[in-house]
């Protein structure tokens, strides 16, 4: 009778360091961390996590039915900010109870990061004020700097949460003036620029910007890898 392979313990993952240096960080830790204090102890990471997609749900759900009507993109404002509590509140949750469950926790939340900046994206672009090509451009430059974020985790075991000072929560602000900016100027945009709404270019700069700023990055880090990890070719050759 043959011995069953016995199954190898799980190691525990070695610590990713956050990098996080948007002009809000200091301000939204503090609130999170007198959030998470009062929270009950039914409230668990997962339930806000769900909270968090409900939000990208009602973004979408909003900028679709701007096309009846525009007072909708009010709910949109709203998903934003029930989106922003439940994306914030779950990772900080765990870590103030010091309940974390680091793999599954770190697939969890940018699993429905992506999916929750596709129905963003995706409802802004299917809405009377973008042409979906600018929005598709955007989606595409904020997916290459997650790819990005994820790729530095696997080579330099960091996390890079922000660009420019900049990260998740200021984008939100930024999304919801554009919105605000959608019900001021209606449907044709600003104007400012002819038969091209001013809505499309801003879109679309912002994609193409997302996307240079990856090639920038992708080029720092690699040179970076390349200083730690010098060539071997001269010494292959010496021996060949």
């Amino acid at each position: 009778m043959t011995d069953k392979p016995q199954p190898v313990p799980a190691t525990a993952p070695t610590p990713i360091t956050r990098i996080q240096e948007n002009l809000l960080a200091r301000s939204e830790r503090r609130l999170l961390t007198w959030i998470c204090a009062r929270l009950p102890g039914w409230v668990v990471p997962d339930l806000m996590t769900a909270v968090g997609m409900v939000g990208a749900v009602m973004v979408f759900a909003g900028y679709i039915a701007s096309n009846w009507h525009e007072d909708w993109l009010w709910l949109s404002i709203a998903g934003y900010a029930v989106q922003w509590f439940g994306d914030s509140t779950d990772g900080s949750l765990a870590r103030y109870r010091q309940i974390e469950r680091p793999r599954y926790g770190y697939f969890l939340d940018h699993s429905c990061d992506g999916l929750a900046t596709l129905l963003v994206l995706a409802g802004i672009g299917l809405s009377p004020y973008v042409e979906l090509e600018a929005a598709l451009l955007a989606l595409a430059g904020y997916l290459l700097l997650s790819i990005h974020a994820f790729l530095r985790v696997r080579v330099l075991n960091e996390m890079k949460l922000s660009y420019l000072n900049a990260g998740p929560t200021e984008l939100r602000f930024l999304l919801i003036g554009f919105t605000l900016a959608m019900m001021a100027f209606g449907a044709e945009g600003p104007g400012w620029f002819g038969s091209i709404s001013g809505f499309d270019i801003f879109v679309g700069t912002c994609g193409a910007f997302m996307i240079a700023m990856f090639v920038q990055q992708t080029l720092v880090t690699a040179r970076r890898l390349g200083a730690e990890e010098p060539s071997r070719n001269e010494e292959w050759r010496r021996r060949d």
